[in-house]
C-alpha cells in the first residue's frame, strides 16, 4: 500500500539529521588539522626543506636530529591549537591559538627540546658504536628502551605544559618520566604514531608533513595530556 505524502512528511520529520552544531564541529577539526600541518612546517622550515633536499636522510641522522630541535616549541602550539578546540569546538581559532602557545610555551618547551635532542643524539651514537662490544645483546636493549623513554617523557612533558600550565617543569618531567614506565601500554601506541609520522616524512617530506603529523598528534596529545593530568591531580 502507497503510504500517503503527508505521513512520509511525518516520518521524515521524526528522524534526526545531522544538526548545524556538527557541521561546525567538523569543519573545526578539518580547520585545525589542515592549520596545524601548515604552522607545524613552517615552524619546522630547516627541517621540513633539507628533507625535501637529501637524498638519504637516514644516513645523515645526527644532523636531522640537531635540526629538530624546532620541534618541542611546534608541537607546544599545535597541542594549545587542540586545548583550544577542545574547549570552543568550532568557534577555535588554531592559528591564533598555535601563535599563542608557541610564543608564550617557548622560554620552557625550548630549553626540553634541546635537552630531548642532546639525550638521544648521545643514545644514538652509543646505539652505533655498542653492536661491537662483547656485551652488545644485553646493551641494545637498554639503549633502546631510554631512547623510547626520553621521546615518550618529552611529548608528554610538553603537553603537560600546555594543559597544566602552572604546574612546573620539573614536576612535569617527573610525572611524564613516571607514566612512560607505570603506563607502559601508552608508550608503544604513541611511539608507533611518532613512527608513522616520521615516516611520512622521510618517504614524502612535502606531502607527508602537509597530510600526516596533526591528526596523528590529536591522538598523541589526547592521550599524552589525559594520562599527566591525570597522574599529577592524583598525587
Amino acid at each position: 500500500m502507497a503510504q500517503h505524502p503527508a505521513g512520509r512528511r511525518r516520518l521524515a520529520g521524526g528522524i534526526p539529521g545531522p544538526g548545524f552544531e556538527t557541521f561546525v564541529g567538523i569543519f573545526g577539526f578539518v580547520y585545525t588539522f589542515l592549520a596545524g600541518n601548515v604552522l607545524m612546517a613552517v615552524a619546522n622550515a630547516p627541517l621540513v626543506l633539507c628533507l625535501a633536499l637529501v637524498a638519504d636522510p637516514v644516513a645523515a641522522w645526527p644532523f636531522f636530529l640537531a635540526l629538530s630541535v624546532t620541534v618541542a616549541p611546534s608541537l607546544a602550539g599545535l597541542f594549545a591549537s587542540f586545548q583550544a578546540l577542545h574547549d570552543d569546538g568550532g568557534a577555535a581559532k588554531p592559528v591564533a591559538s598555535f601563535l599563542k602557545g608557541y610564543s608564550r610555551r617557548f622560554r620552557r618547551t625550548a630549553p626540553l627540546g634541546l635537552a630531548t635532542v642532546a639525550v638521544l643524539l648521545f643514545l644514538g651514537v652509543d646505539l652505533a658504536i655498542v653492536p661491537s662490544a662483547p656485551a652488545a645483546a644485553l646493551l641494545v636493549p637498554v639503549i633502546v628502551t631510554a631512547a623510547a623513554v626520553t621521546a615518550t617523557g618529552a611529548v608528554m612533558a610538553i603537553a603537560g605544559v600546555v594543559v597544566l600550565p602552572n604546574a612546573t617543569l620539573k614536576d612535569l618531567l617527573k610525572a611524564s618520566l613516571y607514566l612512560s614506565v607505570q603506563r607502559w601500554y601508552l608508550s608503544p601506541a604513541l611511539l608507533a604514531l611518532l613512527g608513522i609520522i616520521a615516516s611520512a616524512a622521510l618517504l614524502q617530506p612535502v606531502l607527508g608533513v602537509a597530510l600526516a603529523p596533526a591528526p596523528l598528534l590529536f591522538v598523541v596529545w589526547s592521550n599524552a595530556a589525559y594520562a599527566c593530568s591525570s597522574a599529577l591531580r592524583s598525587s
